[in-house]
């Protein structure tokens, strides 16, 4: 992957990683329930379900590489498409749930795992969204594992960072989205809609 590229690829992802998703809301949640230590864990589960959404996305782009390098372009003009309408639907969405309740459970670190990998897994929408995102910055002319691993590492680093910025973070965040998400949703959903148009016509 050139350099530039990966460039591209960390502002895209690090918009991503801003853009409201049940990931962040739940770090937003455990970090104003339970304090960063716990919250902690369902980041990490977190994690490891991205890390395995970007694996069969990227599988899914080997299988359409060794078929035709038409398709893959097709599939990037497709991924455009999709990353614009996200845009616009992040950007018409209401801004992300900020009430909260104290509570004197505080559950195992264990549990708090699994619940921050199935919230990643869980959605159906995740994988065909990872294989929109991703197909825009391979290059057909490289190996795609060593484009795959550095996209994987470099995406769960950064969500990593962004959740457990979020649940340290999490009494400041939860006002603040209480008064201007719609506006936070409104940004996010530009950033979007920029990116899908675009890095189709990038090279």
């Amino acid at each position: 992957m050139a350099f530039h590229t990966w460039l591209l690829y960390f502002a895209a992802a690090f918009a991503l990683s801003l853009t409201p998703g049940p990931n962040g809301l739940l770090a937003l949640t455990n970090g104003a329930l339970y304090g960063l230590r716990k919250a902690s864990w369902a980041t990490l589960g977190g994690a490891l379900g991205f890390a395995l959404l970007i694996a069969l996305s990227a599988a899914g782009i080997s299988a359409l590489l060794q078929t035709s390098a038409h398709v893959l372009m097709a599939l990037k003009w497709l991924g455009g498409a999709y990353l614009i309408w996200l845009g616009i639907q992040v950007w018409r969405s209401p801004p992300p749930a900020s009430t909260l309740r104290a509570t004197a459970y505080v559950p195992r670190g264990l549990a708090l795992f699994r619940q921050g990998f199935f919230s990643a897994v869980s959605n159906p929408k995740a994988i065909l969204f990872f294989g929109a995102f991703l197909t825009q910055f391979i290059d057909p002319q490289r190996g795609l594992l060593p484009q795959s691993v550095i996209m994987a590492v470099t995406f769960v680093l950064i969500e990593i960072a962004m959740e457990i910025t979020i649940a340290a973070l999490a009494g400041n965040i939860r006002n603040g989205l209480q008064r201007g998400g719609k506006r936070f949703n409104q940004i996010c959903g530009g950033l979007f809609v920029a990116i899908g148009a675009y890095l189709p016509w990038s090279r």
